[in-house]
């Protein structure tokens, strides 16, 4: 027997009706949202190397800032590779944006372990960063999906923000370690939190008098057993100066 379009039509509408129903759940589910505060919040990366003797105690360090309210980023480089072992957390992105770092900064060269703080090279880690400035941007984070995430950036109006900001993304994960079996960390037991496993730079923006830009992510899966932090950094285009930047974990 033909089926009629009245059929088909219903069908379409249950379906969508379907669709809906599920967003909607995931909506009620999954309420996961930052919003940041009226004083910038720190930024610190942390550039290190399982293949480098002396970023066992930076690696240490960047543990011991959980839950201090920064957002800390390991970037794991892979220049001491040659040295007789690979670090698996170490990708190109990560050499290329310490080398920036290095240029705003005026350094001859770059080095691990390296700690930049909201932009500028902190040869003095070891201790929590102090001191907050005002916000000239407001970020508010949220979940849409599974492992989709949507960021509004607002300018504070009472505050002078720069002409242009441009902003990126990291997916950080906890509790990954290594047993080293070769190089200068041959037979050590390495912990690793705050282990940068996605980077992604998000673009440059013009700043406006109000007006707020979305910035849309799909982050890579999380990874079983390591609790992971979605960030999003903002900076001034030109130096490189955090404005603003929040971090979310979510149930996963």
């Amino acid at each position: 027997m033909p089926l009629s379009a009245n059929f088909f039509a219903t069908k379409f509408i249950a379906i969508g009706a379907l669709f809906a129903v599920t967003a909607s759940a995931f909506s009620q589910q999954n309420q996961c949202a930052v919003t940041s505060g009226p004083t910038i919040t720190p930024v610190v990366e942390l550039y290190t190397s399982e293949g480098c003797s002396s970023c066992p105690p930076a690696d240490k360090w960047a543990s011991s800032l959980k839950d201090k309210g920064i957002v800390v980023q390991a970037f794991h480089v892979g220049y001491w590779d040659y040295i007789g072992w690979v670090d698996r957390f170490a990708a190109p992105a990560y050499t290329a944006r310490q080398r920036d770092i290095a240029t705003r900064n005026k350094l001859r060269s770059i080095y691990t372990p390296q700690a930049v703080l909201n932009g500028k090279d902190w040869p003095n880690w070891g201790s929590q960063p102090a001191g907050r400035e005002p916000a000239h941007l407001s970020i508010a984070l949220k979940q849409i999906g599974t492992d989709q995430f949507e960021a509004s950036v607002t300018p504070v109006a009472a505050q002078a923000a720069s002409p242009s900001w441009s902003a990126y993304w990291t997916i950080t994960e906890h509790g990954h370690n290594s047993r080293v079996q070769a190089g200068e960390n041959a037979g050590e037991f390495l912990k690793h939190d705050f282990v940068v496993r996605q980077y992604t730079p998000a673009g440059e923006y013009k700043t406006s008098d109000a007006a707020s830009q979305k910035l849309g992510f799909r982050s890579i899966a999380s990874t079983p057993g390591h609790a992971r932090q979605v960030n999003l950094v903002v900076f001034d285009t030109k130096t490189g100066q955090t404005l603003q930047a929040v971090s979310l974990q979510c149930p996963v």
